[in-house]
């Protein structure tokens, strides 16, 4: 069967790598730590997604979403070397990627945005030891919605499982933070809007109201 992939030369690949690809460095790095919480294996893990990245480049239809692309090796990578040490060893075939561009149109899908809630105000150090204290299914999760932005549709893809497992994971994710974070938060002035609306439609409007 015949190679249909398209051919690039050696300057169109360095053009597109440094374009499209090196801009999220960053953005793997932070994601990688938050795996892996080691800088070292972080860093390796970076190294390892550009060079599949570049390895497979053939297969990246220019001008998508690279990063979404970048963000589907580097987890596939986390999983194929780093799982291992905790004893879970399933391995991923690295030529998925081909076919990453090959689905659905995408949809853009409501949800409680935890960035709105928590990470806008509250960036500290309590907030990331309690985001680290997640199990790491519902860690990736929160990182690639709440502060990568990615759709859920796009978290699908990148993490192979069916939307609704996505939003699953997002929901529990949230409310492990919303425990962990309750007293920190109330401590910062953070006002649980939920609760608040609950009381307000408990108040007896007729309460206000004279003779």
């Amino acid at each position: 069967m015949a190679d249909n992939r398209k051919k690039l030369s050696k300057e169109k690949k360095q053009q597109i790598f440094e374009n499209e690809f090196l801009p999220h460095i960053d953005a793997l790095y932070n994601f990688a730590f938050h795996l892996t919480y080691n800088e070292v294996d972080a860093n390796d893990l970076v190294q390892e997604t550009y060079l599949k990245a570049f390895r497979f480049i053939e297969s990246y239809d220019e001008g998508t979403n690279a990063k979404a692309w970048l963000f589907k090796i580097l987890k596939n990578a986390f999983i194929n070397e780093y799982r291992k040490r905790v004893k879970q060893p399933t391995k991923v075939d690295y030529e998925e990627i081909i076919n990453y561009h090959e689905s659905e149109e995408e949809t853009h899908l409501g949800s409680l945005d935890l960035r709105q809630e928590v990470f806008q105000g509250m960036i500290g150090d309590e907030v990331t030891k309690s985001l680290n204290a997640l199990p790491v299914d519902f860690r990736t999760a929160v990182l690639l919605c709440d502060v990568e932005g990615f759709t859920y549709e796009e978290i699908a893809k990148i993490v192979d499982i069916p939307i609704g497992t996505v939003r699953s994971r997002l929901h529990r994710a949230r409310n492990m933070l919303k425990d962990m974070l309750k007293e920190y938060a109330q401590k910062r002035g953070y006002e649980d809007t939920e609760e608040s609306e609950s009381e307000q439609e408990n108040q007896n409007p007729k309460d206000n109201e004279s003779e």
